[in-house]
């Protein structure tokens, strides 16, 4: 199976918007460039009414030892039909292992 590659920006193209797959390999990127931080998992994306994305991805932004007092962050990135970044927020910070029901923050 070949995978399509795009580059970062595109001059918009309606009739071939970008795939889920495409959108999490450039919201990664953004990432890891705007954050200094590595990309580990992505938990969630979305289709917008646009035809954009918004994708949710775990980063490490502080390494330790032993990994699990790693600290993550969850960050909400949207971007548009194009691959164009419109918004990106931390919506969490946590160590690694923890849970929101299982007594994290």
């Amino acid at each position: 199976m070949t995978q399509r590659t795009r580059p970062r920006s595109r001059e918009p193209a309606p009739d071939e918007p970008l795939t889920a797959r495409e959108a999490i390999a450039l919201v990664r990127e953004y990432l890891a460039e705007m954050t200094d931080g590595e990309p580990t998992r992505t938990t969630s994306v979305t289709p917008t009414e646009s035809g954009g994305w918004i994708i949710e991805v775990e980063a490490v932004e502080d390494r330790r030892i032993p990994s699990s007092g790693d600290i993550l962050g969850l960050y909400e990135v949207e971007i548009d039909f194009s691959g164009e970044m419109l918004a990106y927020r931390r919506t969490r910070r946590y160590m690694r292992g923890q849970t929101l029901d299982g007594g994290g923050q």
